[in-house]
């Protein structure tokens, strides 16, 4: 007999949060991301290379997506492949965006995330090229 392997609690909470994040993310609704990030929380963006800029807390992170958003038109992330373990997980993912002055374009890349309680702590972003 076989059975099906399930995830653990951690996992399921880290894996849903995730997600959560990104449908937030690809609506642009600042502040339901940032309802899904604790105050002390740290991103790293992939820009400037080659280790980008560190925001640290929720002021600052908030900050930086109000801003993104402004200068985006469009912009969409695909899920390639999610991964989850405990309070870690890994998502890649293709960015596609239109700038203000109509430009398209497109990035692959990775986002590590740690959660805890339910919230995302630290998101790394990095990205091929």
């Amino acid at each position: 007999m076989t059975f099906a392997s399930l995830p653990d609690p951690a996992t399921q909470a880290t894996r849903d949060t995730i997600l959560a994040f990104h449908e937030a993310f690809n609506a642009r609704e600042v502040d339901r991301i940032m309802a899904l990030m604790t105050a002390d929380c740290v991103f790293e963006n992939t820009y400037p290379p080659p280790d980008g800029t560190r925001l640290v807390g929720a002021e600052a992170v908030q900050g930086f997506w109000i801003d993104m958003f402004a200068d985006t038109q469009h912009l969409h992330f695909g899920i390639e492949e999610v991964f989850v373990a405990g309070e870690r997980g890994v998502l890649r993912w293709r960015y596609e965006w239109v700038n203000t002055a109509g430009e398209a374009g497109h990035i692959r890349g990775v986002d590590v995330f740690r959660v805890r309680g339910d919230l995302i702590a630290e998101k790394l972003s990095y990205v091929k090229g």
